[in-house]
């Protein structure tokens, strides 16, 4: 198979210095960022501020290998990694969405932020309601284990 390389088109600065103690996903997030886009790229974030939220597709650069099969952040069960939105995966991409609080001229600045500060960023696509939310949904291995209050990351994954 073909190798496949990305160029980072911008880099996250968080307050998360470290894997431990972050928010496991964005919706658990009170915190803010700013996503620096890099000058040569900073052109395509016209009209980026019409939109409340993004995506944002970055690269896990503290992970290290991984793993088919792991217990996951709210679980003790080992599942597939695929089932899963752990971050030691064969390709070391993380997707969050992120709220936009206003653009300035390279600089995005967000809120619901958790990533960790360095993470280069691979791309940005605008969250649209139409196209981005489903009513009919099973949430898989998920239901009854959520708990906001356990929503941070710990050390199970070690990069």
């Amino acid at each position: 198979m073909k190798k496949i390389c990305y160029t980072p088109i911008g880099i996250v600065h968080s307050e998360f210095k470290e894997k431990t103690n972050v928010p496991i996903q964005s919706v658990f997030s009170n915190n803010k960022g700013i996503i620096e886009i890099f000058p040569e790229f900073s052109e395509g974030l016209k009209d980026l501020d019409g939109f409340s939220h993004i995506f944002l597709i970055y690269h896990f650069h503290l992970s290290k290998g991984f793993s088919l099969k792991v217990k996951p952040f709210l679980d003790d069960v080992e599942r597939g990694i695929f089932s899963t939105r752990a971050p030691k995966r064969p390709n070391s991409i993380g997707l969050s969405i992120l709220a936009v609080e206003r653009v300035e001229n390279n600089m995005i600045y967000v809120s619901d932020i958790d990533i960790i500060d360095k993470t280069p960023v691979l791309d940005i696509k605008p969250f649209v309601s139409h196209f981005d939310q489903r009513s009919a949904v099973n949430n898989g291995w998920f239901p009854n284990k959520i708990d906001k209050n356990e929503c941070i990351s710990d050390d199970r994954f070690s990069f």
